[in-house]
């Protein structure tokens, strides 16, 4: 077989060609509720159908058994996605398709020969065979092609998952679907897929199922505010409608204190969430729905609040403005009726807020509804800054999160007791202690400090800090372990800054520069006062947060009186926020390789964790762990300042750890990732795990600002990386054969040395050709490795 034949067969870069062909009316990348349809049902098809005619069974090749001998990463990863295909998309036409008369026979073969470890997934960790055979339509299945490596088989394994809870039994399964470009392939899942399936939205239908609790067991349960009677109507309703589930509908207190959110801790509800009215069809009356919002995923089954920021930007991207605008409609009412911008909408999270975002989030869904042209979009804005108003004024720039003497703010959440959504045995290693001072059970001393029998002010103390992580987001790290309340953060005043200049902006250049604050304090605000508040703010966080000897900013402890210098990746939100001055700016890009790991940014350094032992755990905010928003906030703002090359770099880590863990391990999208690991950067040893690796078959939901994090990354990247991508080329591999200097600049590369050029032997693909041209377009690269012109194979990138 000639070298270009090989390439063809198994070249991995075959763009969705959106075409149809003229013996077919859908598209073979498709949503699953079409592609898995009743028009492509077998079963359905006439008599004279060729689908009707075709009879093909899937067998295992027991012939040959397929061993990845390469080691090379290249290598590796064209053959993952190699199939012995020259007809299919790289010629022109539809490509190839497969008939598999028995879907669940299928699974049952694949998984009887691929999952060795036997948990419902094919990864690179299986020891099956790598190959099974499957028979074509257009040959009646006398033609049996090989579908060989992990990538194709676990796209296998997930298209028939997918089938299968369509109710199919047969399927017409087109091969580009299996070696799909992977980049291609995970943008076109969260797009159409997993943004769909982390959508919520109450009604009278859903709200039981959705007030049901995975962190605590109980009886669903939702309280509404007290001054909501016709949200109170509309869920009594509701649980008439459905007596068997027992929804309880509870009204809260017009005063909501720490004692009372402590007082319903043993009675969990979900909160209540803007609704709109809406007609229904099967009565024609008009009855109330709650906004659509998105949830992070796996146990985390709510509106979350700094999750919803990054969701928004990814979602905006993909044109889901809907739930974008729900989620801002939500966190308008969460400040009108529950005072904040809470952790998330469950009940015992009344005392507790979340990193900031409202003001960015509703300009960038303001933007993308028209602007100023859309009098609904301006109302949603006029709404936003009402509630950004009451929320600055009366949690972040008021006691006790206000520091007076710094003129800063820390995470200070209310609240009394023991946090109860933890695991029932979280504190026990803290409990134990004081149970044993009693002589009593753990339970039974839980039970009695919860109902103030017993008064312990240390505990107090920790359990203050302990709220005051989760409130920072960062739940848990041992930057803010046991100090947290006391800590004027980088992150927290950086937000709040860009509160500040935001409020000065929207006002001034969309309201005339005089604005009513309505639901605070009735009063009239200009751009100035804003001016001045961030202007202030800004000179405490360079005299008190920033270090000219590290050229970092810090934290800074208001009990100690001292900067906390613990180095975390929060110090680049000064970027984001614009807070930083262009000084400042130059010294964080100099500094940003003590964060830069293989994957990205880590959320802070080895050095300021320090060491890790059986006493003293991993914490999942600290290093080697890196997270979606440390990354998009860094992106963000770095090229904010015009380090755009930096955010390229970055990015491109980034998603080569998401996609390398996509490719190797079915599909999987997690929460965050081990960004020092290569192999299996989706296994987390810190606490809590990692939320979306336990699936069976295909994940459905990847995780919300992860899924966002791939969407906003790609469109930092220009062609050639994206392609490189599609080859999970790691980072350095790609680095090093980037050759012109202009374009290593465009990454934050230092130009190559003559020792650099004479290693050049990084810059050889598998077939001998070089891979990365950076000085040639994708285009030309293409036509000179498979001979042969683009015409047909082109197609704009969905991003």
């Amino acid at each position: 077989m000639s070298t270009n034949q090989e390439l063809k067969m198994n070249n991995p870069f075959r763009r969705h060609s959106r075409r149809k062909s003229s013996m077919d009316d859908y598209d073979p990348f498709s949503h699953p509720d079409v592609y898995y349809g009743p028009q492509t049902d077998p079963q359905k098809a006439s008599k004279d159908s060729k689908y009707a005619r075709t009879r093909t069974m899937s067998v295992v090749d027991t012939g040959s058994t397929l061993r990845n001998e390469f080691r090379n990463e290249i290598k590796a990863d064209i053959k993952r996605r190699g199939s012995q295909d020259e007809a299919g998309f790289i010629n022109g036409g539809r490509g190839r398709r497969f008939f598999i008369s028995d879907i669940n026979a299928t699974l049952k073969e694949l998984l009887d020969n691929e999952d060795t470890d036997q948990n419902f997934q094919i990864t690179i960790e299986d020891t099956g065979p790598k190959v099974l055979k499957l028979g074509t339509v257009n040959s009646n299945g006398f033609n049996q092609i090989d579908i060989r490596g992990t990538y194709m088989l676990s796209n296998l394994l997930q298209e028939l998952t997918i089938a299968k809870r369509f109710g199919r039994n047969q399927m017409i399964l087109d091969e580009a679907r299996l070696n799909e470009n992977p980049v291609d392939r995970l943008s076109r899942l969260i797009s159409t897929q997993f943004w769909k399936n982390l959508t919520r939205r109450i009604d009278s239908i859903s709200v039981a199922q959705f007030a049901l609790d995975t962190k605590i067991p109980s009886n669903p349960r939702i309280y509404v505010p007290y001054n909501r009677p016709e949200q109170y109507e509309f869920y009594i309703n509701a649980s008439k409608l459905q007596p068997d589930l027992h929804l309880e509908v509870e009204y809260l207190p017009k005063d909501i204190t720490p004692e009372y959110i402590k007082s319903i801790n043993k009675k969990p509800g979900l909160l209540s969430l803007a609704m709109e009215s809406t007609h229904d069809p099967s009565t024609g009356e008009e009855t109330l729905v709650s906004f659509p919002y998105v949830v992070p995923g796996g146990r985390f089954n709510e509106q979350y609040g700094w999750d919803s920021y990054m969701e928004t930007l990814g979602l905006l991207i993909n044109n889901k403005v809907d739930l974008a605008r729900g989620m801002v409609e939500h966190f308008i009412f969460e400040i009108e009726h529950y005072g904040k911008v809470l952790n998330a909408n469950r009940s015992y999270y009344l005392g507790r807020s979340q990193p900031p975002f409202l003001t960015d989030m509703s300009f960038k869904v303001f933007e993308k509804m028209g602007g100023i042209k859309n009098p609904e979009a301006l109302d949603l804005l006029k709404r936003a800054i009402n509630a950004a108003i009451k929320e600055y004024s009366t949690i972040w720039a008021a006691k006790p999160r206000l520091n007076e003497k710094t003129g800063l703010s820390c995470y200070h959440p209310e609240g009394v007791g023991i946090p109860p959504e933890t695991e029932a045995s979280h504190f026990d290693s803290v409990l134990g202690p004081y149970a044993l001072k009693y002589d009593i059970t753990i339970e039974e001393f839980r039970e009695r400090y919860n109902n103030g029998d017993i008064k312990e002010p240390p505990l107090d103390d920790y359990f203050l800090h302990d709220r005051a992580v989760r409130e920072s987001g960062h739940d848990t790290s041992y930057r803010l372990e046991g100090i947290c309340a006391d800590l004027a953060t980088i992150d927290l005043n950086s937000l709040i800054y860009k509160y500040e200049v935001d409020l000065a902006y929207f006002i001034k250049e969309f309201f005339n520069d005089e604005f009513k604050a309505d639901l605070f304090d009735n009063k009239i605000y200009d751009s100035k006062y804003w001016i001045d508040k961030s202007e202030l703010r800004k000179s405490n966080i360079n005299r008190y947060l920033w270090n000219e000897e590290k050229g970092l900013f810090f934290d800074y402890n208001v009990k100690l009186q001292k900067q906390h210098t613990y180095e975390t990746a929060t110090t680049f939100w000064s970027l984001w926020s614009g807070v930083a001055s262009k000084e400042q700016a130059l010294r964080l890009s100099e500094n940003v390789h003590i964060f830069e790991e293989l994957g990205g940014l880590a959320a802070g350094t080895e050095k300021s964790r320090g060491e890790i032992s059986l006493d003293r755990p991993s914490r999942q905010w600290d290093y080697p762990f890196g997270w979606a928003p440390q990354q998009i906030l860094a992106w963000v703002g770095f090229a904010k300042y015009g380090y755009e090359n930096i955010t390229r770099r970055l990015s491109y880590r980034w998603l080569f750890l998401m996609t390398k863990a996509f490719v190797d391990y079915n599909g999987i999208v997690v929460e965050k990732y081990d960004v020092t690991r290569a192999t299996d950067p989706h296994r987390v040893t810190a606490e809590y795990g990692n939320q979306g690796s336990d699936f069976k078959g295909v994940a459905t939901e990847g995780f919300g600002w992860v899924n966002a994090s791939f969407v906003v990354g790609l469109t930092y990247l220009p062609k050639h990386a994206i392609r490189a991508l599609g080859y999970t080329t790691p980072p350095e591999v790609f680095f090093k054969n980037i050759r012109t200097d202009e374009e290593r600049e465009s990454f934050g590369l230092k130009p190559l040395t003559v020792e650099d050029i004479q290693r050049g032997e990084l810059n050889k693909s598998p077939l001998g050709k070089p891979l990365f041209k950076a000085d040639k377009s994708l285009k030309q690269q293409l036509e000179e490795t498979l001979d042969k012109p683009l015409n047909k194979l082109e197609r704009t990138n969905s991003q």
